[in-house]
């Protein structure tokens, strides 16, 4: 995928380039190769494509294009839902229909795994797609201009608003109050709102002067699993509930029926040591953030077998001393520090399952608890966001019996 960060520079010149597409790298550009031999990160391209693309980006290595015009289409090719796609960087693949997108995606995680990993793709599982690919999207955070008040989102050059009258992908309700959020921005630096389909329960932060709702609200009300969960405006929860029951129902897959301890790393609200808490004697949530810690003690407070340690998973779990037989890992983008994965090698629970969002660092880590003796027996890709380039993936490894 294109490595954001990396020093790049602007073409003196618009070079404008005719490329075959070969496939989806994770983050949904298309990988293509220069007349020159570099590699092109193609965006807005199909696998099998041939295009015309003006180079946007140049690295020392390789290239950031983006697609002008197509000039063989691919059979999977469909007229994006957006007008704003293409100039909006929330989405990466309305230009798919969306069987071709889970192929891809089922595509680039078995390519990261064996790449990075150096793991075989045997033991991936067909990716669980969503059934509604769109109007998903619980938790939207508008960018607000600052002379008109107006409400939308950042273009995916990284300056200049795009008002936004619709988003396809957000929750309806959330697109029912859009139209009386625009002009009300001015002031704001963003808007986020959060709704629960199933509670009713909504949250728009900061408060917005002047519209016909409540706004402000510092947290909200969801629900998964049957489960109640406080969510706070700064603390992480799933944005996409359908796809979220189905990452829940791969968790429980994969954990014992029964057990004695189960360490929930990487908490958040404490959503699975909520939810799979009835299947062990004790469970120990770990989260870092306060604001979510503070959410999951709430959240904990009727599971009287829970308990939550505020704190770096990787200070936190290499001290335990109580040996965890199961351990459910959720870590942000950049996965799992050394400490973490040294430390579940030392303690052997039998059972651990992986929750990704990022298939390059998993297969980084897979590669390294399988080295230190697990047994990988399956990796899920995850739909949990369609029309976009990002994958969840739910791994399972179980120690093998002596």
């Amino acid at each position: 995928m294109p490595r954001r960060g990396h020093r790049w520079k602007t073409p003196p010149e618009q070079l404008t380039l005719t490329l075959r597409a070969e496939s989806l790298v994770f983050g949904g550009a298309a990988l293509a190769r220069a007349p020159d031999g570099r590699v092109v990160f193609t965006w807005f391209a199909a696998p099998g494509e041939l295009v015309e693309a003006v180079v946007e980006r140049e690295y020392p290595d390789y290239l950031e294009a983006v697609t002008t015009r197509v000039l063989e289409p691919s059979p999977d090719r469909v007229e994006p839902r957006c007008p704003l796609f293409g100039e909006c960087g929330g989405c990466q693949l309305q230009h798919m229909a969306y069987p071709a997108q889970l192929r891809a995606k089922e595509a680039v995680v078995r390519e990261q795994l064996k790449r990075i990993g150096g793991l075989g793709d045997d033991v991936v599982r067909p990716i669980v797609g969503a059934r509604e690919p769109w109007g998903y999207r619980n938790h939207v955070r508008f960018s607000t201009g600052r002379k008109f008040g107006d409400v939308g989102f950042i273009s995916r050059r990284g300056h200049g608003l795009l008002k936004v009258e619709h988003c396809p992908i957000a929750d309806p309700w959330v697109n029912e109050i859009l139209p009386q959020l625009q002009g009300h921005g001015a002031g704001l630096h963003q808007i986020q709102v959060r709704h629960s389909a199933a509670t009713g329960s909504f949250l728009v932060n900061p408060a917005v002067p002047g519209v016909p709702f409540p706004t402000g609200q510092t947290s909200y009300l969801e629900r998964l699993a049957g489960h109640d969960f406080v969510v706070s405006a700064s603390a992480f929860f799933q944005v996409n509930t359908a796809q979220a029951e189905e990452m829940v129902r791969l968790v429980g897959e994969a954990l014992p029926s029964r057990g004695r301890l189960l360490v929930d790393a990487f908490a958040g609200v404490g959503t699975f040591a909520r939810i799979f808490a009835d299947r062990f004697d004790s469970v120990v949530a770990i989260e870092e953030s306060n604001s979510a810690a503070r959410d999951a003690k709430v959240n904990l407070a009727p599971v009287k077998n829970a308990r939550i340690r505020i704190g770096k998973v990787e200070d936190i779990l290499p001290a335990f001393e109580d040996h965890p037989d199961a351990i459910v890992l959720d870590p942000p983008r950049p996965g799992c520090a050394p400490p973490v994965l040294a430390a579940i090698t030392a303690f052997r629970p039998r059972v651990v399952v992986y929750v990704s969002c990022n298939p390059a660092t998993l297969a980084r880590d897979l590669r390294v608890l399988v080295d230190g003796g697990y047994r990988l027996t399956d990796v899920t890709p995850l739909d949990m966001f369609p029309q976009t380039g990002h994958i969840e993936c739910v791994s399972r490894l179980e120690w093998p019996a002596a």
